[in-house]
């Protein structure tokens, strides 16, 4: 049977897994055997990485296939899937278009997870463009329904979500972009942290959110994107994101009637008066 122009043969894909793998291994995103990455063949084919090893040193042989309930699809007496697979398969669930899964504990990023902290704020283009904000899931215990059922609502609109008290994950239409949405998260939260040691990060506003998002438009980035959510309150003191002129326009004293009196008020009284001779 001929194999589909650029359809990935099976060593390719486990080659594929074991250099990602040695990335996050590298990169600080994983310690020990922590860490677990999946790809997508069909829907009821993918490949996964195995338990109790550490992701750094992984060889081919070492990557099992699996079904759409985390049955091994391949004989193997050494290795086993990884528990956190009922993660990916969730991923998989939820969006048709991601392909590929990777679930690691980068150090910035896990700590805002730990410290209960959301990656809520505009202040990177490339991680705007790129991932938007970040949002926190509730705790769930590893290797249980807890945290697939925890990340359902999230992964509507967004490519990566931190875990409370547990790490990060990540998604993507191959492989090599679910990695890159990890290390743009790192990124973001190494940033955001270092940020706040400098008092804090100055947001972008809608207007420049709103450009960003038509460069991403025109560079075809994949995935999904939360938007400028701050966008419902724009044009209002409600919106986070005013520029500093804007602020003090909102914060400006209402015009003041004679007496102290301020005119809302003064219409208000006016008009009570002039109903309630009506309705005598």
């Amino acid at each position: 049977m001929k194999r589909r122009k650029n359809m990935k043969s099976a060593y390719e894909i486990k080659k594929e897994i074991c250099e990602i793998g040695r990335r996050i291994y590298m990169n600080g995103f994983v310690a020990a055997n922590d860490g677990n990455v999946s790809v997508k063949v069909n829907e009821n084919e993918f490949y996964c990485t195995p338990t109790g090893v550490s992701k750094g040193f992984m060889t081919p042989d070492m990557v099992l296939k699996v079904d759409g309930k985390g049955n091994m699809l391949e004989p193997n007496k050494t290795y086993k899937p990884s528990s956190e697979f009922k993660m990916h398969l969730q991923v998989y669930r939820e969006r048709s278009d991601v392909h590929a899964v990777v679930h690691a504990h980068p150090p910035y990023a896990t700590a805002h997870a730990v410290a209960g902290l959301a990656l809520d704020s505009y202040i990177m283009p490339e991680a705007i463009i790129s991932l938007g904000t970040v949002p926190l899931t509730k705790y769930g215990t590893p290797s249980t329904m807890e945290i697939p059922e925890a990340i359902s609502d999230a992964l509507q609109n967004h490519d990566a979500v931190l875990l409370q008290n547990h790490g990060a994950l990540s998604v993507g239409p191959d492989l090599l972009h679910a990695y890159f949405k990890m290390e743009t998260l790192e990124y973001f939260a190494k940033i955001s942290f270092l940020a706040k040691q400098l008092g804090g990060g100055n947001e972008l506003t809608c207007d420049q959110i709103e450009k960003l998002m038509e460069v991403r438009k025109k560079m075809g980035v994949p995935g999904r994107h939360p938007g400028c959510a701050k966008c419902e309150h724009r044009g209002t003191s409600e919106c986070r994101c005013l520029t500093p002129e804007q602020k003090a326009k909102f914060q400006q004293p209402k015009a003041q009637a004679p007496g102290g009196a301020s005119t809302e008020e003064l219409v208000s009284e006016i008009t009570r008066k002039v109903l309630a001779q009506i309705n005598r």
